[in-house]
């Protein structure tokens, strides 16, 4: 996922300083149970989805701590990939609860791009920049079609004014 969307974090990093990083959980499911014997691999699945289903950071983190026994000792490989993504898996947790079924994944992000990488990669070589600029801008409109509208829109600004949240609810803020 970091190779892809290296270019990605570098440019919203030069927007955005300190930008919170949110791991796709799709992706690292696939990425640990393909560490596994296939026949834990649907228990594994289901064990990784208590995680990222949990209602609070505090059962996500029990349940994470149950994977780890659960297959640590036979399946050390397996623990180890979801284990170095630990912080950036639950980060979804410090925003509004409505965001959290568009950040836990970047699928959708990611099947807008292949259609236009697939078609560019047919293409290359046939296009000159102006024409392979309208190609893909056009194939961007046309996937739009189909986008989902982002649940609880009321709370972008709070997330762009840095209001915390814990567990998908709003904190109070202290009067100074």
């Amino acid at each position: 996922m970091r190779a892809r969307l290296g270019g990605f974090w570098t440019a919203l990093r030069d927007v955005y300083p300190t930008p919170r990083e949110q791991r796709c959980w799709v992706h690292k499911t696939a990425n640990v149970t393909g560490a596994l014997p296939l026949s834990l691999r649907e228990k594994a699945k289901a064990d990784l989805q208590d995680i990222w289903m949990a209602e609070t950071k505090k059962e996500a983190n029990a349940a994470f701590d149950l994977f780890m026994e659960t297959y640590g000792l036979k399946y050390e490989r397996a623990v180890a990939r979801l284990v170095k993504d630990r912080d950036v898996l639950l980060t979804f947790y410090d925003f509004p609860a409505e965001h959290w079924k568009h950040i836990r994944t970047t699928n959708p992000i990611e099947s807008v791009f292949a259609t236009v990488r697939n078609r560019t990669r047919k293409t290359k070589g046939c296009l000159n920049r102006k024409t392979a600029l309208a190609m893909v801008f056009r194939l961007m409109m046309s996937a739009k079609k189909k986008w989902r509208k982002i649940s609880g829109p009321n709370r972008l600004p709070e997330v762009i004014q840095g209001i915390a949240f814990k567990d998908g609810i709003r904190q109070r803020q202290n009067a100074a």
